[in-house]
C-alpha cells in the first residue's frame, strides 16, 4: 500500500480506536479485565477530547499529553516498536530503542492528529469475536462508518492480557482495511535499516517527524 494513502487510513483509525473502545465495552461484559479497560480508556478520552476543543482542532502538545497520560499506558508500544523494526530491534543499543520508541510514537500521533476532529462523525460496528475465556491474545474486529456515502473502513486491533502487576488488555497492532500497521511499517523500517543502519532509521524518523511538523504549521 502507498505511504500517504496508509497514513490517511490510520487518521481514520485512531478516530475509530477512541470510538471503538467507546462501544465495546457491553461486548466485553463477560471478562471483567477487558471490559474495565476499554470502559476506563474510552470514557476518559472521549472526556478529555470534549473538554478540550484544541486537541480537536489538532493542537499537537495537548494532544501528545493526551497520549502519554490516557492511551500509551494500555498499549504495549515496547512490543509493537520492536516487532515494526523486525530483526535491527536485536541489534539496538538500549538508547537506540528508546530513541526508537520516542519517534516511533511521535510519527504515529502526528499521523493521528487530524483524525481527532472526525470523532463526532464516525459509528462503529463491532464484528463477531472468537475469543475463550482462557486467551491471552485476541482480536477485535470492527468496521467504521464515517458520513452518509463514504466508504466503511475494517479496523481490527490484536490485545494481549499482561499478568503480573500491570496486568489487564493491552493493544500492540492496529489493523485498516486488512493492512496491520506493525507489518507494513516493518518493511520500511527493514528497508532503512539495511540501507543505513539503526541510526539511519532513527534519522530518517527524525526528518519524517520535522517534515510532518512544518505541514502541520503550514
Amino acid at each position: 500500500m502507498h505511504r500517504r494513502a496508509f497514513h490517511r487510513l490510520l487518521s481514520a483509525g485512531v478516530a475509530g480506536l477512541i470510538v471503538t473502545l467507546q462501544a465495546a465495552a457491553p461486548a466485553w461484559a463477560g471478562d471483567e479485565g477487558a471490559d474495565a479497560m476499554i470502559l476506563k480508556l474510552s470514557n476518559e478520552v472521549l472526556d478529555s477530547i470534549k473538554a478540550d476543543p484544541a486537541i480537536k482542532g489538532g493542537d499537537l502538545t495537548r494532544l501528545m499529553a493526551l497520549v502519554d497520560s490516557k492511551i500509551m499506558p494500555n498499549v504495549n508500544f515496547h512490543r509493537m516498536t520492536a516487532a515494526s523494526v523486525g530483526p535491527g530491534w536485536r541489534q539496538a543499543t538500549p538508547e537506540q530503542r528508546k530513541r526508537l520508541q520516542e519517534e516511533y510514537k511521535t510519527l504515529l500521533v502526528r499521523t493521528y492528529a487530524g483524525a481527532l476532529q472526525q470523532v463526532d462523525d464516525m459509528t462503529v460496528a463491532l464484528k463477531p469475536t472468537r475469543a475463550a475465556a482462557e486467551d491471552k491474545e485476541v482480536i477485535v474486529r470492527t468496521e467504521v462508518k464515517g458520513k452518509a456515502g463514504s466508504e466503511p473502513v475494517q479496523l481490527d486491533y490484536r490485545l494481549e492480557k499482561t499478568p503480573g502487576e500491570g496486568r489487564g488488555w493491552k493493544i500492540y497492532d492496529l489493523n485498516v482495511m486488512g493492512v496491520w500497521l506493525v507489518q507494513n511499517y516493518r518493511g520500511q523500517f527493514a528497508a532503512e535499516v539495511n540501507a543505513k543502519g539503526i541510526d539511519g532509521l532513527i534519522g530518517s524518523l527524525v526528518d519524517r517527524n520535522k517534515a510532518n511538523a512544518a505541514a502541520k504549521k503550514g
